[in-house]
C-alpha cells in the first residue's frame, strides 16, 4: 500500500513537472516581432480596378494575451502610397486629403488567439475619423499576420473621385488589406 502511494505521488510530481498539467485557464503571454508592414487599398471604377500600396520597414512587437494591454500602434504616411500611375496616385492623395491629414494610424490591442488566427481590437484613424472594430480577425501564416477592412469612402466622409466630366467614377466601396510581416 505504501509503495502504491509513493508511486502515485511520484507519478503526479512527474506529470506536473513535465508541464502537461498546466491549467488551461492560464493564458501564456507571447510576442510577435514585426519587421515590415504592407498596406493595399483596392477598389473599382468605371474603367477598371485599382490597387494602391504602401510598404515600409518597422521594428515593433505585437503582444498576445498581454495582461498589460500593450498596443501595437503605427503611423502610415499617406503620401507614400503608390497606385502604379502618377495620376491615380495624385487622385488618391487628393481624395484622402493628404495635405490636411498626412498620416493615418492603426492601433491593435487586446490580441487573443482564435484557433490558428488571432482576434483583436482595431482602431483605424484616417482623415479625422476613427473606425473601431471590436472582434477583428488577424489571419496567421508562417511569415505574416494579415487583416482586411471592407469599407466605403462615405464611411470616412470622403467623396470617391470623379474625372473627365463623370466618364470615370470611382465606386464607393474600398478594401484595405494590411500585412504585418514577422521576423
Amino acid at each position: 500500500m505504501y509503495k502504491r502511494f509513493i508511486f502515485l505521488i511520484m507519478g503526479l510530481a512527474a506529470f506536473f513537472l513535465s508541464g502537461s498539467a498546466k491549467p488551461t485557464f492560464l493564458t501564456e503571454e507571447t510576442t510577435l516581432v514585426i519587421n515590415k508592414i504592407k498596406i493595399e487599398i483596392t477598389g473599382a471604377s468605371t474603367v477598371g480596378k485599382y490597387n494602391c500600396s504602401n510598404t515600409f520597414s518597422i521594428k515593433d512587437t505585437v503582444y498576445i494575451n498581454s495582461a498589460k494591454k500593450e498596443a501595437f500602434n503605427t503611423e502610415i504616411k499617406m503620401s507614400n502610397f503608390d497606385c502604379g500611375n502618377k495620376i491615380m496616385t495624385k487622385d488618391l492623395q487628393g481624395t484622402v486629403k493628404v495635405k490636411q491629414f498626412p498620416n493615418s494610424t492603426v492601433c491593435i490591442t487586446d490580441v487573443k488567439p482564435n484557433g490558428k488566427n488571432y482576434k483583436c481590437r482595431l482602431n483605424f484613424y484616417i482623415t479625422d475619423k476613427t473606425l473601431k472594430y471590436k472582434d477583428f480577425i488577424l489571419y496567421n501564416s508562417d511569415d505574416k499576420i494579415q487583416g482586411t477592412l471592407n469599407l466605403k469612402f462615405s464611411d470616412i466622409d470622403l467623396e470617391p473621385p470623379v474625372k473627365m466630366a463623370g466618364l470615370i467614377k470611382v465606386k464607393d466601396d474600398i478594401v484595405i488589406n494590411f500585412s504585418l510581416y514577422k521576423n
